[in-house]
């Protein structure tokens, strides 16, 4: 009984899925925001922006700027949630997993989330906004880190069903983590390299130096 019912439920996701893509790039901006706040569909956002991008490649860019806004939004919901629940939203991790995630949020700020919002399932992500949120990542960088990720991921994704049409699923399946962990570190790595040397820039211009009385 509790099996059948579990089967209905996802059957019942499954249509209503397939009855927001026909809606295009409004059907995905709505799955990846459900799918990021926890409510999971069958055909979940990477597949759809795959789909959509091999039937129209002109419309790629729209599709991913969709998808890339609707999972932030999501994202930010869980985020808020978790934040004011506190060590309750993390109460079915382990203290270890929790520690670890702890730690790389402590030490790599906002790119803690970043990589991992580019990684396809299944890596485990949804742990990485909810202790942002328990563990209070300014809500600014979290957004950021949250919408460059996702856009690098979807682009990558779009890219992908432009050359290889809808077998680009099956690349990814197969070889896919491995491509999107390369082009997302790199990504990210060029904006750190960038944002290092704003940083630096500024606090070696004259405005942050000392200045002298004239003679």
């Amino acid at each position: 009984m509790t099996f059948a019912f579990i089967l209905g439920i996802k059957d019942s996701l499954a249509k209503f899925g397939a009855w927001l893509v026909t809606f295009g790039a409004f059907g995905l901006f709505a799955i990846s925001l459900l799918d990021s706040a926890f409510v999971p569909l069958p055909s979940g956002p990477d597949l759809i922006m795959i789909i959509l991008s091999a039937r129209d490649p002109a419309w790629m860019p729209v599709y991913a700027l969709a998808a890339t806004v609707g999972s932030t939004i999501g994202c930010t919901i869980l985020f808020r949630v978790a934040r004011s629940a506190g060590g309750r939203a993390l109460a079915h991790l382990s203290d270890a997993r929790r520690a670890s995630i702890e730690g790389l949020l402590g030490r790599y700020d906002m790119f803690a989330v970043m990589v991992p919002a580019v990684l396809p399932p299944p890596f485990p992500f949804k742990p990485f906004v909810l202790s942002a949120g328990v563990f209070k990542l300014k809500t600014s960088r979290f957004v950021t880190g949250i919408f460059i990720g996702r856009a690098v991921r979807f682009l990558i994704e779009g890219w992908l069903a432009i050359e290889f049409g809808e077998d680009a699923s099956k690349i990814i399946a197969q070889h896919g983590l491995k491509v999107l962990i390369a082009v997302g570190v790199l990504f990210i790595l060029a904006i750190a390299v960038k944002f290092y040397r704003l940083r630096s820039r500024r606090a070696s211009s004259p405005t942050n130096q000392e200045i002298r009385p004239p003679n």
